[in-house]
């Protein structure tokens, strides 16, 4: 993978994967793309278990973006994992609300409560 392609950072935490956004803004359809496809190869190509989406560098995010982590959080069920969000802005969130999505995504303030009795 080309290293400008690179749309995360991604660091283990012990048995966990913390994928932090690099994008400020995560709009174009192109970088969406390789988020997602990043994202899906932590499951299908690791096979990593819990993961951690740490949206500290996000200030805003599309909708097509919020489409990519519903599928990436139904790809982490169907592999008996787990998905946790955290540092969501509160405006990124009440997207989130809006849409019900808080309700479907396991959503903690910080990074350590993320990490913490997962």
């Amino acid at each position: 993978m080309a290293a400008g392609q690179r749309r995360l950072d991604i660091e283990d935490v012990g048995d966990v994967t913390v994928a932090r956004f690099v994008d400020k803004k995560i709009l174009d359809e192109n970088n969406i793309q390789i988020i997602g496809n990043q994202l899906y190869g932590l499951i299908e190509q690791d096979g990593r278990k819990k993961i951690v989406l740490d949206f500290s560098n996000v200030e805003y995010l599309s909708s097509a973006a919020l489409g990519k982590l519903i599928t990436l959080n139904n790809k982490a069920k169907s592999a008996k994992g787990k998905l946790r969000l955290c540092g969501i802005r509160p405006d990124i969130y009440e997207v989130f609300a809006i849409t019900k999505l808080n309700t479907v995504f396991d959503i903690k303030p910080d990074r350590d409560q993320a990490l913490s009795g997962f």
